[in-house]
Parts: C-alpha cells; structure tokens; sequence
C-alpha cells in the first residue's frame, strides 16, 4: 500500500511555500529519515524525511511548484511491503510459467534490438510537468539533454528542443537576457525592505573608530583563547558586547514603534546579519547581555554555517530588538544600512583600513573603521543616534570598559 508523502505544517503566517529541491528520485530507494525534498517558506527551509526505510514510487509535484501544508507530494512503499510484493510476483511466475529448456529462436533478441536499446539508455529526469509537455509535443526525453541539477529535464529545455519561446531572449545584437524567478527569500527580503523604506523615517548617522586596541587585545588572547573555547576570537562579539552597552544607556534604540506607542525592551536580543546562497538571513542572539566573548563567537559561527546549509530554524531567525551587518567582510567602506522591521536601528560595520589619523599631535597609521547607524527617526532624535554611535567607539577604542561595564 503506498503511503503519501505530505507537505508538513507550515510556520505562523505562512500560507503556501515552494517545492526546492529533490534529494530523490522516482524509484529510489531510500532510508529512514533520509531528506527527500527541501520546500522554501518565506521564512525558512524545510526538510521532509522518509518515514521509513523503503522506495519513492511517484512524484508527484514538481521543483517550483506553490504547495500548501497537507498537499501530496509523493508516494511511498515501505521497503518490507515491496519485498512481499516481490515475492508475491515471484511465486505467482513460477507457478503459472512453464520451465523451458531453452527459448525458441524466434523469441530470441535481435542484434538491431540490442543497439535500440543500449542506444536510448535511462530515461532522464523529468518531473511530471516536462514528462506532459513532451508527450505533447512527441518528443522523446531521451534526446533532450537536460541544464537542470543533476541533468534535470525543465520545460525550457523541452522548449528549446521544439523551437518553442524560451526563457532566454536574443536582441538585435544578439545578447541574451536570462530570466530566473526569485525565490521565496528574496521575495520576502524585497518585500520587507520596501515595508522599511515606506513605513519609517530612515536617517542615518556615521562616526569612525580605532580599532588598535580590539586588535592588539585579539593578537596577544587568540590562541589561548581559541585553545580554551574552541571557537576563533573574532571582532564581531567585541561589537555585540559594545552595542548591549550602549543600548542599556540609550534605551529608545532598542525600541519598536507600534501604530502610536513606543514598545521599550528591557531585554537585548541581537540579530547578526548573514550572508547565505539564498540571500541574506538575520538569526538572533538571544539574551546577549548574558553572554560571553565566546558564546557569543560560538553561536555566530554555528549561525553561519547552519545559513549556508538552509538549515536555521523558524526560532532562530525571528523577534530581535537590534541587528548589526558586516559589509567589512565583502570589502564595504561605507554604507547605509535599511531597518530591519520592525526595529528601530541598525549598526552597519565596514571594512578595517590602516589610515593617517592625528594622535596627541602625531601622525600615526591606525586600523580605522567607519561605523553607520541607520535609525527610524520618528522616535530616535539624532541626539541619541550619535550619543550611542559615540558610546560604541568610547567602548571598542578602550575595551577594558567592557569588563567594567562602563
């Protein structure tokens, strides 16, 4: 009996999703918990498992195409149902087909069947969509050369056999245009920046900082630190200790606005922007006032390598009060980073560059650091922007006020 494969519960808020990717393919064998399709919410990416050890038998909705929660994806046998079933066959054979001891000649293969045969080889894989399309059109799979994953058939390239319009479009001078649908993530980054840009009051104030403390600080601890905590000591847990501080002096950009009130967080949930091939993800540090250097590292390096595999959870990438970006690791020297709705400010980071500065009348080569806050100025006057951009630089150019918290 097949067993259906169904789309899971999907997050709070959100109604369908899109089918990613296949792990699998029809008539594959494959073992508990195996993941067999990653489906793209808005929000997150989620894994539907085997539910035991058996074979996929039919797919049924295709990569791209919009599900709900409970759709049907697929059909499942159980591998001991398909031995049973083998065995039933087998049985049913023997008892109904005589033993010869040899075939007759006409029943034996032609050499020109052989060569067919061996010529069409496996047919590619399809899904049910291009699978239609070809039979449409008369068109053998097998002759279509597939440029999706893996060899996927797609229905461009079932298009393109049959000089149908494609997806790619020449102009007078024969450059071509690639159109590519954006995904789930990218509709919801686009989406949700034009909800910041229209809905608050976005300014932004710039100061810069000397970082030769923070860096002469990380060069004599990194390995006894890195030996006792497994974790590299970086610069970003310095910037999320420096903003907790600042944030306990300057409450109001730790705040959200809701219609007409002003939502204070007694609480300093950080979120750090990442980078990921589907684009870019802000899991949050919890509590990060109750942190230290290295849990704070810890989880940013876990954050990281969790986005490049699709794998953060709903949880871990919703709620936080303020968020920080790194553009510095890309080569940024400066930028004005949007809100993160529906918080109030944003700290953008930027790339460390040795530059003259004056010092006690000298001219010394320093690592400077322009810093961006990027703030809702319905509630935050640029009084406190600045005041809390200069409590960050008075911390990281001196770091032992991290110790006393002054």
């Amino acid at each position: 009996m097949a067993v259906e494969i169904k789309v899971p519960m999907l997050p709070e808020s959100v109604s369908d999703a899109t089918m990613l990717h296949w792990h699998v393919k029809a008539g594959q064998a494959v073992r508990r918990d195996d993941n067999l399709v990653d489906i793209e919410t808005e929000k997150v990416v989620l894994e539907v498992p085997a539910p035991r050890d058996g074979v996929i038998t039919e797919i049924l909705r295709t990569e791209g195409d919009t599900v709900i929660a409970e759709d049907v994806i697929a059909l499942f046998e159980e591998k001991a149902e398909m031995a049973a079933s083998e065995t039933s066959a087998t049985e049913e054979t023997t008892r109904r087909e005589p033993l010869q001891d040899s075939p007759p000649p006409d029943s034996l293969p032609s050499p020109e069947h052989h060569e067919t045969s061996a010529a069409a080889g496996p047919v590619p894989p399809a899904g049910p969509a291009v699978k239609h399309l070809a039979a449409t059109e008369g068109v053998e799979l097998t002759n279509i050369q597939g440029t999706g994953r893996g060899g996927r058939i797609l229905k461009r390239d079932v298009q393109a056999y049959t000089g149908q319009p494609s997806t790619l479009t020449e102009t007078d001078d024969q450059k071509g245009v690639r159109r590519q649908p954006m995904s789930r993530l990218r509709k919801t980054i686009a989406s949700r920046l034009i909800q910041a840009q229209q809905n608050a009051a976005i300014l932004t104030t710039f100061n810069e900082i000397d970082l030769y403390e923070v860096k002469a600080l990380r060069a004599r601890y990194r390995d006894a630190f890195e030996r006792a905590h497994g974790v590299r000591l970086g610069f970003m847990s310095f910037f999320v200790k420096a903003c907790v501080e600042a944030l306990k002096r300057f409450p109001i950009i730790n705040a959200a606005v809701e219609e007409t009130d002003i939502l204070y967080h007694d609480y300093y949930d950080i979120g750090i922007a990442v980078s990921s091939p589907r684009g870019l993800v802000v899991p949050v540090l919890r509590d990060a006032e109750r942190l230290g250097l290295a849990q704070i590292e810890t989880s940013i390096a876990t954050f990281g390598d969790r986005a490049k595999s699709g794998a953060l959870s709903l949880d871990e990438i919703t709620g936080g009060t303020f968020t920080i970006t790194n553009g510095g690791v890309f080569g940024s020297m400066l930028s004005t980073p949007i809100l993160n709705p529906p918080q109030s400010a944003i700290l953008g980071m930027h790339k460390i560059q040795d530059r003259p500065v004056v010092l006690n009348g000298d001219i010394v080569i320093r690592p400077m650091m322009y810093l961006a806050l990027s703030y809702d100025h319905r509630i935050i006057d640029g009084a406190d922007a600045v005041s809390f951009l200069v409590a960050i630089k008075a911390t990281l150019e001196d770091p032992a006020r991290l110790l006393l918290e002054v």
